[in-house]
């Protein structure tokens, strides 16, 4: 081998070659991790043989060349880039890729695009979560699902390693990801269309043939001329609109016009009321406040029922407008859709486009009648029973009132509510009516026992002679009628001027005492009584008139009681004799 070697040093022809070829290589000028350009020498089952320019003819994988069609269109003599990765490796070939010079190249072209928003093409060739892999220029690149169409797709497999058009969205250098979209192609072919055909129609215009697209509970979707148009339900009808799909239908024409349109998002709005006048320009000179019209109910709501007073113009009548005995009736107990009713017109507010009816208005008014029976005595129907009153409608009128628990007796015991019953009917006494409100009274149809008071020209100040009705713990009930309807409570500090004769319990039901009235409110219904007060002025009258200085001299008020009781038995016995 050595000399072999040795031959090959000192032969003249091999030093010949051996400049010759050191010649050649001086002019090519290869550089490792760089994109160069090959032609094809030959073109085999496994492989593509090409010529760098180097010592010697590199070797591609046919596999490199096959996600596109550059494989069928390769021939002897063509020129492709390919990646130079190193010169010479230690077997001495060169070492090329045309898979790599193809990722750079689309990096490259990639970061030159991603601002211009230019289209590249591209093929989905593998599914991911929550996406697709698309290989744009042997590039992965990351596709989400939401970015394949402008609508949801189920399935993609028409779409799969073909030839598709995407826009770079998102490059991220740091880690070499690229997100592509398929979607934003096609909006931006459809925005180019929309854009030009919006050339043939401004705001203001009539089309008279607007195809119905779709339609959703809040509007309308129109096809104008292969532009998209919204019919919100505000713009159907002057009046008010239920369900779109109701007046309708998928495919039908419409004479619209275009209200607005949108030069930054393209979006178009059409408008059917707009062809016609507005019935509430001239509203108040047809109808009138107070007056009385004929409509036709369209709508029965828990709040209230929809009048249509004429075609665009609804009014609305608040349930407390709609019975007079019931403002909280529900509107289907009273009306039903499609029922023509009068009515009487409350307000109109032109601006806003309301206008408020009332249909009790014009029906009898049961409380003109009953303010007429305050004072009587009339017949109630009990509805219900609470814990401190009785609700009862008056029989003849319908109209409910409040009969108070107080109101039932002048006792004013509460336990009296529990001798009453629903549907119980009762005779009683309109007391007052006040904003709609009546009150009843079952004692106002007995005499009242505080007339005792007038009857007898009883006042504060005069002492009066009762009789024990209860004994209590606090002090003594007691009776100041034969009848014992009026009753009044004495309290323990007013049984007695002493305090040890103050003790309830030396008292007994049925024992006359004498007391003091101190306080008569009859309006409030207020009385108090005093033994104590009564005792204080019988001291005072009895010393003023069998002591006068009788403190004085020492004698005691026993001592005076028992001299002016005895002189007065001495006195009588004298008379007898």
């Amino acid at each position: 081998m050595a000399i072999e070697q040795e031959l090959k040093k000192t032969n003249p022809l091999h030093k010949e070659f051996q400049n010759l070829l050191d010649e050649d290589f001086k002019d090519r000028k290869l550089k490792e991790n760089e994109i160069i350009k090959a032609t094809v020498t030959e073109v085999t089952k496994n492989f593509i043989v090409v010529d760098c320019k180097a010592k010697m003819e590199g070797m591609i994988p046919v596999d490199e060349f096959k996600n596109d069609d550059e494989l069928s269109k390769l021939k002897v003599g063509s020129t492709i880039d390919v990646y130079l990765e190193r010169i010479e490796s230690f077997k001495g070939e060169i070492v090329i890729s045309r898979d790599k010079a193809r990722k750079m190249k689309a990096w490259k072209k990639m970061e030159k695009v991603f601002e211009s928003k230019e289209e590249l093409t591209g093929y989905i060739t593998g599914k991911v979560k929550g996406g697709f892999i698309c290989t744009v220029e042997s590039l992965p690149c990351f596709m989400p699902s939401s970015q394949v169409d402008q609508k949801p797709l189920r399935r993609v497999d028409h779409l799969m390693n073909q030839p598709i058009k995407v826009i770079a969205t998102k490059i991220d250098k740091n880690r070499g990801n690229v997100c592509v979209s398929r979607r934003a192609v096609l909006e931006k072919s459809k925005n180019a269309e929309i854009t030009e055909a919006l050339k043939n129609i401004k705001e203001g215009d009539t089309v008279d043939d607007a195809v119905v697209k779709a339609t959703t509970d809040w509007g309308i979707f129109l096809d104008i001329n292969g532009v998209d148009a919204l019919l919100h339900v505000s713009d159907l009808s002057h009046g008010r609109v239920k369900k779109p799909a109701d007046l309708v239908t998928i495919g039908q024409k419409l004479k619209v016009k275009i209200t607005k349109i949108d030069p930054k998002t393209n979006r178009v709005s059409a408008s059917v009321k707009a062809l016609t006048e507005d019935p509430y320009s001239n509203i108040e000179k047809n109808y009138k406040v107070g007056e009385i019209y004929e409509g036709t109910v369209t709508k029965l709501m828990d709040y209230g029922a929809f009048v249509r007073i004429q075609e665009g113009i609804e009014g609305l009548v608040h349930n407390s407008e709609l019975d007079w005995k019931n403002r909280n009736i529900k509107p289907s107990k009273i009306l039903s859709v499609s029922q023509k009713i009068k009515f009487k017109v409350v307000n109109i507010d032109k601006d806003s486009k309301r206008i408020s009816l009332s249909y009790k208005a014009i029906l009898d008014n049961p409380w003109d009648k009953v303010k007429e029976k305050i004072g009587k005595e009339v017949k109630i129907k009990i509805n219900n029973v609470t814990d401190k009153a009785i609700f009862g409608e008056l029989v003849d009128l319908g109209l409910t009132g409040m009969l108070h628990y107080k109101e039932i007796s002048y006792e004013e015991n509460i336990e009296n509510l529990k001798k009453f019953k629903k549907n119980n009917l009762l005779n009683v006494k309109i007391i007052e009516i006040k904003d709609e409100k009546i009150r009843f009274s079952k004692r106002a149809l007995d005499k009242d026992p505080l007339e005792w008071f007038s009857d007898n020209k009883k006042k504060v100040g005069d002492i009066i002679t009762t009789r024990i009705h209860e004994v209590l713990k606090t002090g003594v009930k007691v009776a100041i009628d034969k009848d014992k309807k009026l009753i009044v409570t004495i309290k323990k500090v007013d049984l007695a001027k002493e305090s040890a004769d103050a003790r309830p319990e030396v008292f007994s039901p049925g024992n006359a005492l004498d007391a003091k009235i101190t306080e008569l409110d009859l309006n409030n219904r207020k009385i108090k009584l005093s033994v104590k007060a009564a005792q204080i002025d019988e001291e005072k009258s009895l010393i003023a008139k069998f002591g006068e200085g009788a403190t004085k001299s020492g004698a005691t008020l026993k001592g005076i009681f028992e001299k002016a009781i005895g002189s007065k038995k001495k006195k009588k016995k004298k008379e007898e004799k």
